[in-house]
C-alpha cells in the first residue's frame, strides 16, 4: 500500500511542487489538498492520510492550531510533517511542541522531501538536532519543567542512551547499529522512554531532552 499524503499550504505553487515531487514516487500517493488549516480535520476524517504535510503559517488557522486540533479530535491521527520557510521560527517550535512529528524546509531538495515523508510515515521523527537545540534555547520555557520530568522519569542507563541518540536525530535502525542491539530492542527502549516521560511521541521526548539540558550541545 502506498503512503498517502494530504498537502496543506495556502500557496498553490507550493502544493503543486510538493505534489509533483511526491507523486513521482511509486510508493507515495497525494490524496488531497487544502489551502488552510481550518479544512484539515474534515479532510483527514474523510481521506485518512498517513501523513499531513502542513504549512506552519496560514491565514485562518495556522499549522500549530491545526496540529493540535487533529491530534485532539481524530482517532488514530496521521503523522504531521510541518513544512516551513524558516527553520529558526517560533511557529515551528510550537508546532513540534503541539505534536508535529518533524519539520521540513520548503527549499529542501526533492530527495529530502521524499525521505521525510517516508521517515515519518514509518514512525520516526524528522528533526534536525542543531536546529531543535537552537529553537529550544530561544523559545523553550526555561528548562525547569522539563528537568523535573526527566528527574521523575528515572530512566535506566540504556534508556538514557537511547534518548540521547534519538535527540541526535538517529532512527531506530541507526540506534540499533550504534548500540549493537536489535531494532526490536531499541523499539522497546523507545516505548519505555516515551511512557516514563509522558511523551506522545519521539518529538516530545527529544524536546524535553533539549529543554532540560539532558542532551548537551555538540
Amino acid at each position: 500500500m502506498p503512503v498517502t499524503v494530504l498537502l496543506v499550504d495556502d500557496e498553490p505553487l507550493v502544493r503543486a511542487g510538493l505534489r509533483a515531487v511526491l507523486e513521482a514516487q511509486p510508493d507515495i500517493e497525494v490524496t488531497g489538498e487544502a489551502a488552510d488549516g481550518a479544512a484539515v480535520i474534515p479532510l483527514v476524517r474523510r481521506l485518512r492520510p498517513d501523513v499531513v504535510a502542513m504549512d506552519v503559517r496560514m491565514p485562518l488557522m495556522d499549522g500549530i492550531e491545526a496540529t493540535r486540533a487533529v491530534l485532539r479530535t481524530v482517532p488514530d491521527p496521521p503523522k504531521i510533517l510541518v513544512v516551513t520557510t524558516f527553520e529558526n521560527d517560533e511557529f515551528v517550535y510550537e508546532a513540534l511542541r503541539a505534536g508535529a512529528d518533524g519539520f521540513l524546509l520548503k527549499r529542501a531538495r526533492p530527495a529530502e522531501i521524499v525521505h521525510a515523508v517516508r521517515l515519518v510515515a514509518a514512525g520516526d521523527s524528522l528533526l534536525f538536532p542543531a536546529s531543535v537545540r537552537r529553537l529550544a534555547a530561544r523559545y523553550g520555557d526555561g528548562g525547569r519543567p522539563a528537568r523535573a520530568v526527566l528527574e521523575r522519569a528515572r530512566l535506566t542507563e540504556r534508556e538514557a542512551e537511547v534518548l540521547r541518540q534519538m535527540a541526535r536525530g538517529l532512527s531506530n535502525a541507526e540506534i540499533a547499529a550504534r548500540l549493537v542491539v536489535s531494532a526490536e530492542t531499541v523499539k522497546s527502549h523507545v516505548s519505555a522512554v516515551l511512557a516514563k516521560l509522558g511523551a506522545r511521541d519521539r518529538t516530545q521526548a527529544v524536546i524535553a531532552a533539549y529543554e532540560s539540558g539532558f542532551v548537551e550541545p555538540g
